[in-house]
């Protein structure tokens, strides 16, 4: 009696297969735009878009009630070819449309975005220390030295093997 394996057989086919749908779309997978916001400045990334004749394409912020990226407020993108972006600031609060064009006059990407109003008084920013806090074994802001590492190893291991002891020792009692 024969026994067949289809799924053996089968296997390494769709492994090329998938491996061939992934390599094909892997330009695809890339496209796409990213918007984020800080405060009142609305901010757009994409490594989309292709240079030709010296532009990138452009982005547009539409408000609502706009529905072409020749209404809103258009920004040359800038940058290279791993990445473009483009910025508004002094953006009111409300929600708004990101549109991406490239110069091919292809569309990268639309993202909907919504932007906070800015409350409170205004922070002045400071000098911040150059290397924060330390954390993880010696210590949360202090270097300690070979010598403290050793005896608080050493203090560890002692009441490790102390309370071993004890509990052997508490054991043997009650078995008596």
């Amino acid at each position: 009696m024969r026994i067949s394996k289809p799924l053996l057989r089968s296997g390494p086919t769709a492994a090329a297969a998938a491996a061939l749908t992934l390599t094909l779309a892997g330009p695809a997978a890339a496209a796409g735009i990213s918007v984020s916001t800080t405060g009142s400045t609305v901010s757009v990334v994409t490594s989309a878009c292709s240079r030709i004749d010296g532009h990138w394409g452009t982005a547009s912020l539409l408000s609502s009630g706009q529905t072409s990226p020749s209404q809103g407020r258009q920004v040359a993108l800038s940058g290279t070819a791993a990445g473009q972006s483009a910025a508004w600031s002094n953006v009111g609060s409300g929600t708004y449309t990101v549109v991406v064009v490239c110069a091919d006059g292809s569309t990268a990407g639309t993202q909907a975005v919504v932007v906070s109003p800015v409350s409170g008084p205004s922070v002045t920013p400071t000098a911040s220390p150059t290397l924060g806090v330390m954390g993880g074994v010696g210590g949360g802001s202090t270097d300690y030295g070979t010598v403290t590492l050793v005896g608080g190893g050493a203090l560890v291991a002692t009441g490790l093997l102390a309370t071993a002891w004890h509990l052997r020792r508490r054991n043997r009692a009650g078995r008596s």
